[in-house]
């Protein structure tokens, strides 16, 4: 008896397997090939996603800036970018906090440069930076030079201290110039004890019990502002680089996922076509436009993965690509940082329905390997782990 993988050979699972098979070397090949191509003056690499279980339907895209894309355009030949989406993408500016302090508080300003390193925030401190023979000046004027916050630690020692003021005066040329946000913090320092320039700046207090998150959000621009209500279906729709009605069709699956993963939710095609508010015709072809995202099958509507990746920042109140940079920045930054998504999803406070997207853009853009398994509801994963070396390191440096 003729067998194929263990089991009695059957001609149309072999002919399946094999096309299985040709189409997965086929997306490793083509998304290889641009993965590895880099912009010789930032040093960025692309992402790559691609959508599509048959070789014949097949959709390639490009996410990278300006430049990069520019470059790509001048190494590969048109004929082979026939069908290719190239996609900008603005660097997301991950930041970095350099932190300024009296060497009194020296105990005090490492528990803080530690709690914001576990919050995904590269934070200069000087025991980390500055090693034996280096130039003082030097590794200050780096550290200084890269800031996206400039944190100073004012005590009531520290607000004397000469070094201390000169950092001061670096950091504010620094924000006047809109190169960095200042934030003095105080610990056991009364407002009123500020020096004049610095009068004007809110200047949160550091207490005892080091409860940081508040100062997170800022250093990140989370507002504590209550997320404005959602419009009604079919009016202020945003410009998602889609139709209106396939605009509808995700808002619609976006809203009504509770773990923004494949499956969930399935909707009727009919039942689709009322919730929408669209006619059939309308809802078909929108689902045609969407392909990549959707499957329809025995009047079955079910997204997968990449649609929410796609498209919940438009209609939900995080965009799963910062979010994504935000865990491989943390990772990259601290090898004591947790890999299981129900950790990591503690860690930022996050529900399984914002941090799947961000976890599932890792993944399609292989910058993460696909771990899935059985019983893992409501994650998508169990786990986080690299793809192959480097992955995490090359996505954090080229998208930020």
């Amino acid at each position: 008896m003729l067998t194929f993988n263990g089991k009695k050979f059957d001609s149309k699972s072999f002919e399946r397997d094999l096309m299985e098979s040709v189409t997965t070397l086929a997306k490793e090949e083509v998304a290889a090939q641009f993965r590895s191509i880099r912009d010789p003056i930032s040093g960025e690499f692309p992402t790559v996603v691609i959508y599509g279980d048959e070789i014949t339907d097949m959709s390639l895209k490009v996410e990278g800036s300006k430049q990069l894309l520019k470059h790509i355009r001048k190494t590969i030949e048109d004929d082979d970018l026939q069908g290719i989406q190239l996609v900008e993408r603005e660097k997301i500016m991950s930041p970095k906090v350099f932190l300024s302090f009296g060497w009194e508080d020296k105990e005090l300003a490492e528990k803080i440069a530690k709690n914001l390193l576990n919050s995904g925030i590269d934070t200069w401190w000087a025991e980390w930076e500055i090693s034996a023979g280096d130039s003082l000046r030097q590794r200050i004027d780096e550290g200084l030079g890269t800031c996206t916050h400039f944190l100073v630690l004012l005590s009531p020692t520290a607000i004397v201290k000469s070094w201390v003021k000169q950092e001061m005066d670096a950091g504010l040329v620094r924000m006047l110039e809109k190169k960095c946000k200042f934030i003095p913090i105080r610990f056991n320092l009364l407002p009123s004890d500020l020096p004049p320039l610095l009068s004007g700046h809110y200047s949160p207090e550091i207490t005892d019990s080091l409860n940081l998150s508040q100062l997170v959000n800022d250093i990140y621009g989370i507002s504590m502002k209550p997320p404005i209500g959602k419009a009604p279906l079919n009016n202020d729709l945003p410009d998602t680089g889609y139709s209106m009605a396939a605009s509808i069709l995700a808002k619609v699956f976006c809203e009504k996922s509770e773990t923004g993963t494949g499956h969930d939710p399935t909707i009727m095609l009919d039942e689709l076509v009322i919730e929408a508010s669209l006619t059939e015709d309308d809802v078909e072809d929108a689902l045609f436009e969407l392909r990549a995202f959707f499957s329809l099958k025995f009047g079955r509507v079910t997204p997968n993965n990449e649609l929410f990746v796609e498209f919940d920042s438009s209609f939900m109140d995080w965009e799963p690509e910062q979010d994504a940079l935000r865990i491989a920045a943390a990772m990259f930054n601290d090898d004591n940082f947790p890999t299981g998504v129900e950790q990591i999803s503690s860690h930022f406070d996050w529900a399984p329905r914002r941090i799947n997207p961000a976890v599932n853009f890792l993944v399609s853009r292989s910058i993460c390997a696909d771990d899935r398994t059985m019983g893992v509801h409501p994650w998508t994963q169990s786990w986080i782990r690299e793809k192959q070396d480097g992955s995490i390191r090359r996505f954090v440096k080229s998208r930020s």
